[in-house]
């Protein structure tokens, strides 16, 4: 018996439990944190660069409150001209289409550099 978590209580979520939780922060307009369950700094990480590249949003950080746990916390606030919520949900969308396109193109090199290896082992 040790204290460890089981490996996939790493990613599934329990009955009831959330992917997402938002609460505004009222200590700052325009500002709202969100809580990310069974996710890690892979996630953070994209969201808080992605979030920084649009003008709208003046503040995006993100901490991990315990190593042990997979959760994070991201903190986003804006200019008011679009809520957090809404800035959050264009930069997942960004992030989901960069990510379509890199594996689009991986893929084309892949298949391009595949066709090349074969021609070359059959002397062409």
């Amino acid at each position: 018996m040790t204290n460890k978590p089981e490996p996939f209580e790493q990613f599934l979520l329990a009955e009831g439990e959330k992917k997402v939780e938002m609460t505004l922060d009222t200590r700052m307009p325009n500002t709202c944190i969100f809580k990310f369950n069974k996710e890690d700094h892979t996630l953070g990480n994209l969201l808080r660069a992605r979030l920084l590249q649009d003008r709208r949003v003046t503040f995006a950080a993100y901490k991990v409150p315990h190593p042990l746990f997979p959760t994070f916390e991201l903190r986003v606030q804006t200019d008011g001209s679009l809520s957090p919520k809404e800035a959050l949900l264009q930069a997942c969308r960004d992030s989901v289409s960069d990510l379509n396109t890199l594996s689009r193109e991986f893929t084309k090199e892949y298949e391009l550099r595949k066709m090349v290896n074969e021609g070359r082992e059959n002397g062409i």
